[in-house]
């Protein structure tokens, strides 16, 4: 379980590290930036979600298949998933550039917000949404990878395309004209040399949604090679991607409950966000702020629910159910003991923590400190049930229960965090401590409600024929 963890912990660590790197850029550059992208992401993701129950369902086919030692169906579940997700991928991209404005539109937002966040908001998801294709290419990917159990390749493609954003985030955003980088590094004489012989001076936010699109397309390349031309994961071949019309309609049976999940998971942060966007551009920030260092927590979390995903996926393909709850529950209190050690330092720590990615000169810097660490010290009581809670999930998505784990999340979400935050923000009127305290309860229910679920026994069953392929 550990050896299957550890490398999409590093994984999904990485994926933080593209959240991070464009938080750490655009603090350099203004707190509105921070509350653009705190405004934009929940949007992204709310298109992004559609397409990612797929690539959950490829990845449950592939384990059962693989469980079941039935190499031939894992090759040509992985041809199909990648086939139909890279096609609709690139639907949801065009249709997302051409209606950001009016995705935009229907958030409600204060005088400033609306005059300078929002205009910057839209700059980035136009560009962003372009590069949905890569950006899917990648996730397929790794799905396919992982279900197959072969964790380490994809946190090595996804380490080159980190380094690649990292890279050209500072130079995309600022160019070479005022860049901070340039100043942390002493070499101030290098960029007025290299602005006089280019006269790059940035292309702001937009910049960061163009390193990130190109570092992505990076990773999908690199995916593609490994599926095509080495033996890492299931054997792909060009016959394998004909339209099997069977096949697809599994993929999508198994998968639309994932999408739909995920989906009502990005409907509810656009709510949340749209409820977050009527305070004060600092509360907008600090939000935005604080949910990516969170989700530095569902790191070890998510990790263990992944690896989880792959050995009830596997054990069931190869009958062993017993094997497989013994997994879960071991995975479940790792990932409590780890989120509880985490917890501490964040209740501890959390004006540190957040005051590294502002800038000495960025707008509302002291505002969203206070904020921020308030949040961050409110959310630590929920760590321990984010890492039940995940591996719970895992294990039901596993099991091809991606019913369940939609009602699950649904409930987590859309009874035990939507409604609270209204509740505690506006009808009590705290305002952005209620926000905080909203936000906290969410998975504390969601983890209840999936402990006693999960008791019934009622997820140990296979979706794929478990006898061999013939010699």
């Amino acid at each position: 379980m550990v050896r299957l963890a550890w490398p999409i912990v590093v994984i999904q660590l990485l994926q933080v590290a593209y959240n991070l790197a464009d938080t750490f850029w655009l603090g350099q550059l203004s707190g509105n930036a921070v509350a653009a992208i705190s405004i934009a992401f929940p949007l992204v993701f709310f298109l992004i979600s559609v397409g990612g129950g797929f690539t959950t369902s490829g990845s449950i086919l592939v384990a059962q298949y693989t469980g079941a030692d039935s190499e031939t169906s894992a090759g040509k579940v992985a041809a199909q998933t990648l086939g139909f997700v890279v096609t609709i991928s690139t639907l949801l991209g065009l249709v997302g550039h051409f209606v950001t404005g009016d995705m935009l539109a229907l958030l409600p937002a204060d005088e400033e917000t609306a005059r300078v966040v929002i205009p910057m908001a839209a700059d980035y998801m136009r560009v962003f949404f372009l590069g949905m294709p890569a950006l899917f290419g990648f996730f397929v990917f790794s799905s396919l990878m992982r279900g197959y159990g072969n964790t380490r390749t994809p946190m090595i493609v996804m380490l080159v395309s980190v380094v690649v954003n990292v890279v050209l985030d500072p130079i995309l955003i600022f160019g070479f004209a005022d860049n901070p980088l340039f100043s942390m590094l002493g070499a101030g004489g290098l960029e007025s040399s290299l602005y006089a012989a280019s006269g790059f001076g940035g292309m702001g936010i937009e910049g960061a949604a163009i390193a990130t699109i190109f570092s992505r397309s990076v990773a999908a390349v690199l995916g593609i090679y490994v599926l095509f031309f080495t033996t890492a994961g299931p054997v792909i071949e060009l016959a394998h991607f004909v339209p099997d019309l069977s096949m697809v309609s599994k993929i999508v049976r198994v998968g639309t409950p994932s999408a739909a999940e995920q989906s009502t998971t990005a409907l509810a942060m656009i709510t949340l966000t749209a409820m977050v966007a009527s305070f004060p551009p600092a509360v907008v920030g600090a939000f935005g702020l604080g949910n990516r260092l969170i989700s530095l927590v569902f790191l070890p979390a998510m990790g263990l629910g992944r690896a989880t995903n792959t050995m009830v996926g596997q054990n069931l393909g190869a009958e062993q159910t017993e094997r497989a709850e013994r997994a879960v529950w071991l995975a479940a209190k790792f990932a409590a003991a780890v989120l509880f050690g985490i917890a501490v330092v964040a209740a501890i720590f959390p004006r540190p923590i957040v005051a590294v990615f502002l800038g000495p000169n960025t707008e509302h810097a002291a505002a969203i400190i206070e904020y921020g660490s308030t949040y961050v010290r409110i959310r630590a009581v929920e760590f321990v049930f984010i890492g039940v809670l995940q591996v719970l999930l895992g294990a039901f998505r596993g099991a091809g229960n991606t019913k369940i784990a939609m009602a699950i999340s649904m409930v987590t979400l859309w009874l035990g965090r939507v409604p609270t935050v209204y509740f505690f923000a506006f009808t009590l009127g705290w305002g952005a401590t209620g926000i905080w305290v909203g936000m906290a309860l969410g998975n504390i229910v969601g983890a209840a409600v999936a402990a006693l679920w999960f008791t019934r026994g009622t997820w140990k069953k296979s979706l794929v024929d478990t006898s061999p392929d013939p010699v």
